[in-house]
């Protein structure tokens, strides 16, 4: 452990491992009921954050058990190399004392994270549904406050509603299938996504890591090619969602923004995703986004399911 601070009393805490994926993803999933009235999380989520390289779980995860009831977790990651550190936390309610020891050994984390980058502080990022379990009052005690809001939107799909779209004059689409269609895809995302709020510049190989590239289906990303401009846009996808499929990121380079191409991006994952037999789709979006990404979603017809607050808390290092 890194830090000398106690459990309260009958509460135990040790580091998660790769063979606590199925109670993690059980004790999310209670989460996701209480908060979203569904299960939502597919233990592949859960194994890829506890296996990510830049976590280190004997420092950077924690179990919280009440007997051998698993009620709470945590876990910390830097992917900035710098201020910037993020922290998941999930506790069940009833035990406030135990949700309060893991913010605890969050932020003490966090804390020594950021140092050891060189930081002269920690900026600590955590991101909570709008009617969380964790007690926003808490938080805000705390130092906490929220920064930004994401809705996580959703839209009925049928096979009838939703064909496959032909692509605009001068479009195609490729899949990314190919080494260098990944490679490419890659940059588009880092350039399409570089002024974007908590936008963190990823190498190649680190983005294989955060998207667990082992499980990934390649060919629900594509590259949109433009003729006269070249590749301009990119789409990626996955569905490994219990509930729906889901749209991870339309990134769309300035110089080509204002031909249609996001909104054809839509169109073309509902109807790939309506014939695979996906019954509805969802995407999150940065409601304070200038690009106009929410009002773009919201014409074709994709609706709130739930919203997301980033809470941020700011410590010396």
């Amino acid at each position: 452990m890194t830090t000398s601070l106690k459990p309260p009393p009958g509460l135990t805490v040790r580091p998660a491992t790769l063979g606590d994926t199925a109670a993690v993803c059980a004790l999310r999933n209670e989460v996701d009921l209480l908060e979203i009235g569904r299960a939502d999380t597919d233990p592949a989520e859960v194994r890829a954050d506890l296996k990510h390289p830049e976590v280190d779980l004997e420092r950077d995860s924690w179990l919280l058990f009440e007997g051998t009831r698993l009620i709470g977790y945590a876990l910390s990651w830097d992917e900035s190399g710098g201020e910037r550190i993020d922290v998941d936390h999930y506790v069940l309610p009833g035990r406030p004392d135990g949700s309060l020891y893991l913010l605890d050994l969050l932020e003490t984390r966090a804390a020594e994270r950021a140092a050891a980058n060189g930081a002269s502080r920690a900026v600590v990022h955590l991101h909570l549904t709008t009617e969380p379990t964790t007690d926003p009052r808490s938080l805000r005690e705390r130092g906490w406050r929220t920064v930004r809001r994401y809705h996580a939107m959703e839209r009925p799909l049928t096979p009838a509603a939703d064909p496959l779209p032909a692509p605009p004059p001068g479009v195609t689409l490729r899949d990314c299938l190919a080494e260098e269609d990944r490679v490419r895809a890659h940059a588009l995302l880092q350039e399409s996504f570089a002024e974007h709020f908590d936008h963190q510049p990823r190498t190649y190989a680190q983005w294989l890591d955060d998207i667990d590239a082992e499980r990934v289906d390649w060919s629900l990303i594509w590259i949109a090619h433009v003729e006269g401009v070249g590749d301009a846009a990119v789409l990626r996808t996955h569905d490994d969602r219990p509930s729906m499929g889901w749209i991870g990121h339309v990134g769309v380079l300035a110089a080509a923004r204002g031909r249609g191409l996001g909104s054809h991006l839509l169109r073309h994952a509902f109807g790939h995703y309506a014939a695979r037999g996906r019954d509805r789709i969802g995407l999150g979006v940065d409601t304070d986004n200038s690009s106009g990404a929410l009002g773009l979603y919201e014409r074709h017809g994709m609706t709130l399911d739930y919203g997301v607050d980033t809470w941020e808390l700011i410590r010396p290092a």
